[in-house]
Protein backbone atom coordinates (compact mmCIF):
# COMPACT_ATOMS: atom_id res chain seq x y z
CA UNK A 1 0.00 0.00 0.00
CA UNK A 2 0.94 3.35 -0.69
CA UNK A 3 0.12 6.40 1.59
CA UNK A 4 0.14 9.43 -0.26
CA UNK A 5 -1.39 13.06 0.69
CA UNK A 6 -3.10 14.95 -2.34
CA UNK A 7 -3.88 18.60 -2.19
CA UNK A 8 -6.15 20.34 -5.09
CA UNK A 9 -5.83 24.20 -5.69
CA UNK A 10 -7.13 27.26 -8.02
CA UNK A 11 -10.54 25.80 -8.63
CA UNK A 12 -9.39 22.33 -8.75
CA UNK A 13 -10.78 21.63 -5.75
CA UNK A 14 -14.37 22.22 -6.91
CA UNK A 15 -14.04 18.89 -8.47
CA UNK A 16 -13.18 17.27 -5.57
CA UNK A 17 -16.40 18.20 -3.84
CA UNK A 18 -14.51 21.18 -2.35
CA UNK A 19 -11.77 19.55 -0.59
CA UNK A 20 -8.55 21.00 -0.74
CA UNK A 21 -6.57 18.29 0.87
CA UNK A 22 -6.63 14.56 1.32
CA UNK A 23 -4.94 11.76 2.69
CA UNK A 24 -5.24 8.48 0.53
CA UNK A 25 -3.88 5.20 0.84
CA UNK A 26 -3.73 3.67 -3.10
CA UNK A 27 -4.53 -0.26 -3.19
CA UNK A 28 -2.18 -2.89 -3.96
CA UNK A 29 -1.15 -3.54 -7.57
CA UNK A 30 1.47 -5.47 -9.93
CA UNK A 31 2.85 -2.48 -10.89
CA UNK A 32 4.10 1.02 -9.41
CA UNK A 33 1.89 3.57 -9.26
CA UNK A 34 2.95 6.66 -11.53
CA UNK A 35 1.51 9.70 -11.69
CA UNK A 36 -0.10 9.08 -14.93
CA UNK A 37 -1.90 5.73 -13.01
CA UNK A 38 -3.18 7.97 -10.07
CA UNK A 39 -5.01 10.28 -12.35
CA UNK A 40 -7.06 7.57 -13.94
CA UNK A 41 -7.59 6.65 -10.45
CA UNK A 42 -8.70 9.77 -9.11
CA UNK A 43 -11.04 10.01 -12.36
CA UNK A 44 -12.46 7.53 -10.96
CA UNK A 45 -12.73 6.91 -7.20
CA UNK A 46 -12.84 10.53 -6.19
CA UNK A 47 -13.53 13.42 -9.06
CA UNK A 48 -17.03 14.36 -8.26
CA UNK A 49 -17.21 17.43 -11.05
CA UNK A 50 -16.78 17.53 -14.84
CA UNK A 51 -13.98 15.31 -15.83
CA UNK A 52 -12.81 17.35 -18.58
CA UNK A 53 -12.07 19.96 -16.23
CA UNK A 54 -9.06 17.62 -14.94
CA UNK A 55 -8.44 14.87 -17.76
CA UNK A 56 -7.96 15.54 -21.17
CA UNK A 57 -11.20 13.65 -22.97
CA UNK A 58 -9.19 10.68 -23.76
CA UNK A 59 -8.08 9.41 -20.48
CA UNK A 60 -4.35 10.36 -21.34
CA UNK A 61 -3.74 12.71 -18.72
CA UNK A 62 -4.38 15.67 -17.26
CA UNK A 63 -5.71 18.70 -18.85
CA UNK A 64 -3.05 21.44 -20.03
CA UNK A 65 -3.68 24.14 -17.42
CA UNK A 66 -3.40 21.86 -14.38
CA UNK A 67 -0.14 22.21 -12.68
CA UNK A 68 1.42 19.28 -11.32
CA UNK A 69 3.54 19.27 -8.50
CA UNK A 70 5.16 16.68 -6.20
CA UNK A 71 6.66 17.21 -3.13
CA UNK A 72 6.68 21.11 -4.05
CA UNK A 73 8.65 19.96 -7.31
CA UNK A 74 7.31 20.58 -10.84
CA UNK A 75 6.22 16.93 -12.10
CA UNK A 76 8.14 17.28 -15.58
CA UNK A 77 11.30 17.70 -13.71
CA UNK A 78 10.98 14.52 -12.15
CA UNK A 79 9.42 12.51 -15.40
CA UNK A 80 5.94 13.77 -15.71
CA UNK A 81 3.10 11.47 -15.94
CA UNK A 82 5.67 8.32 -15.81
CA UNK A 83 6.96 9.11 -12.30
CA UNK A 84 7.04 6.67 -9.92
CA UNK A 85 4.53 7.60 -6.60
CA UNK A 86 6.68 6.88 -3.73
CA UNK A 87 4.83 6.31 -0.05
CA UNK A 88 4.40 9.61 2.21
CA UNK A 89 4.69 11.61 -1.20
CA UNK A 90 2.87 15.34 -1.24
CA UNK A 91 0.51 15.38 -4.60
CA UNK A 92 -0.72 19.17 -5.38
CA UNK A 93 -2.83 19.72 -8.73
CA UNK A 94 -3.53 23.70 -9.15
CA UNK A 95 -5.68 25.06 -12.01
CA UNK A 96 -4.19 27.92 -13.86
CA UNK A 97 -7.67 28.24 -15.76
CA UNK A 98 -9.83 31.21 -15.25
CA UNK A 99 -12.85 32.22 -16.57
CA UNK A 100 -12.52 35.94 -16.97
Amino acid sequence: MCDISLEFAGGAELLFESRKKQSVSLPPQDRPWTIDLLVKWLAKNLLKGNPEMFIHADGSGVRPGILVLINEIDWELLGGKDYRIQNNDSILFVSTLHGG
